[in-house]
């Protein structure tokens, strides 16, 4: 675990869990890890805690956002789950898939954290911080991460530090984040087909394996933001991105991949869930290195590399 001095971080021992827990009950914000990056987490069914998120984060409120529970049985009082959402749930819960689906009538959530859609995003997440103060607080948790909107997303509690500061109540530090690279979101269809919103860790291959069908392509009509990360611009550091290079130029920071030598890399071996779980960090350090300028080598698109892509083609925007 990282060693923090700002006020508002604890470490996730008991004692922080236990403060967490406070502050969330009384509808306040708690940035905290997962397996993918931290969260900045309230109460789902808060207007009040809901807008905190979104005032922190500058977000805008037409991005919904995900919620976590820590079963498939809390899942089933928010959202209608079909035999492919539950079969779903058995191959990846807990872990890094989000599922879109239909909300239930009388689920008990602020009306922004679907932002007017008819579908929750919901996750069952896998890291002990996040399922403990899940099970803790008794409570259905918005938690998109923990940045400033359309920023980096962080990956250990000096990033959230660095980026919220004391927007955030308070700061769960449990270290850095094992894979790195938020949650692949799947859209359930009513006519049985699907749609991968965000790609993520678990792979297009991964769902069709235990959906048995090929997705549906996502067209140009599909302009509602049904889930976090569709935006075009995300994942900004801030200055200029240049992907595909093969050598920094002079006024660029290269973050290397493979046999492509940078002033960091992402993965010397050119090992792709490396580069996943390092990307967010290489990309902070970039944006606070000398250079006006960033480049990226290049990544290959196979298995988490069409992720990684994803991240980088909207940092680049």
């Amino acid at each position: 675990m990282t060693t923090q001095t700002s006020p508002n971080v604890l470490l996730a021992d008991s004692a922080g869990i236990a403060e967490a827990v406070r502050l969330l009950r009384a509808g306040g914000t708690v940035a905290v890890p997962t397996e993918t990056v931290y969260g900045l987490a309230a109460r789902a069914d808060s207007d009040a805690a809901v807008a905190a998120i979104y005032r922190a984060k500058g977000r805008p409120d037409f991005n919904p956002l995900i919620v976590h529970v820590p079963d498939v049985a809390a899942a089933e009082g928010l959202a209608v789950l079909d035999a492919r959402a539950r079969a779903l749930a058995a191959a990846f819960w807990p872990g890094p898939l989000t599922m879109v689906l239909p909300r239930r009538g009388d689920a008990p959530l602020a009306a922004a954290v679907t932002a007017g859609l008819p579908t929750v995003a919901l996750r069952v997440p896998a890291h002990p911080v996040m399922r403990t103060l899940l099970v803790a607080a008794g409570l259905p948790l918005a938690a998109p991460s923990a940045n400033r909107s359309g920023g980096v997303s962080p990956t250990s509690a000096a990033h959230v530090a660095a980026s919220l500061g004391l927007r955030a109540d308070l700061i769960l530090d449990g270290g850095v984040t094992p894979q790195g690279l938020e949650s692949t979101i799947v859209a359930l269809r009513p006519a049985g087909g699907w749609q991968v919103l965000r790609p993520g860790p678990v792979t297009e291959a991964d769902l069709a394996a235990v959906l048995g069908a090929y997705p549906e392509a996502m067209t140009s009509g599909d302009a509602r933001i049904e889930a976090p990360g569709q935006l075009a611009s995300h994942y900004a550091p801030g200055k200029p991105v240049r992907l595909g290079a093969m050598a920094a130029q002079a006024d660029e920071f290269l973050i290397g991949y493979g046999d492509v030598d940078g002033s960091i890399s992402l993965s010397e071996a050119g090992d792709l869930v490396e580069a996943a779980a390092r990307l967010y960090a290489c990309l902070h350090q970039a944006a606070a290195a000398p250079e006006p300028r960033i480049a990226v080598a290049p990544i290959p698109e196979d298995g988490i590399g069409a992720a990684i892509n994803d991240r980088l083609r909207r940092a680049a925007v």
